[in-house]
């Protein structure tokens, strides 16, 4: 995984729970680098699994709850804030997700030639419905879901979003079923 998503994390659980629960989660999820991660490094996804557990065991939060919240974040904060110029053309929220793969990731690649991205297959079945299935080798759907969150917020918009796992518990595929509300007169 990128370093930039490790820095992101570091600086969310510092502004959400403070300094000293950073230092708390490094010495509990006894990384090989001691927690010292760069923005252009590349770190094992294991890595962030350990802060991630090591921050639900100090917050009382279930993980899904917290990498929900760190997608969700890092769409807002990372994604939006940085990388401007993949919002100039998509207009919407379904227009945004439904050219993940075939703009979004193609972008990313150039940027990040040994990404390992995740896959998204993308339905319209309806102008106010998109389905979407994630799938990865990792097991950040839950994350995947706050990306979605994220971008629901980015773009104001009011969609209500099911997840469902497809992946028995291990968090690499998940069905997102994303409703458009009508708008209230």
């Amino acid at each position: 995984m990128k370093g930039m998503i490790f820095t992101e994390f570091m600086e969310m659980v510092e502004q959400q729970y403070g300094l000293a629960v950073v230092d708390r989660i490094i010495d509990a999820a006894a990384l090989d680098n001691d927690g010292a991660f760069t923005s252009v490094g590349n770190y094992h996804h294991e890595q962030m699994l350990r802060l991630v557990q090591a921050l639900s065991e100090a917050s009382d939060t279930p993980t899904e709850q917290l990498l929900q919240a760190f997608g969700k974040w890092v769409f807002l904060r990372l994604f939006a804030a940085h990388y401007g110029q993949f919002f100039v053309e998509p207009r919407t929220v379904f227009d945004f997700l439904s050219g993940i793969e075939s703009y979004i990731h193609v972008e990313v690649r150039k940027l990040y030639p040994d990404a390992e991205l995740p896959t998204f297959e993308i339905e319209r079945p309806a102008e106010a419905r998109l389905l979407m299935v994630y799938r990865s080798q990792r097991p950040f759907a839950h994350f995947a879901h706050g990306l979605i969150q994220g971008c629901v917020t980015h773009y104001g918009e009011q969609v209500d979003i099911h997840m469902q796992d497809l992946s028995e518990g291990r968090g690499t595929a998940a069905r997102f079923e994303l409703q458009r509300r009508e708008a209230a007169a």
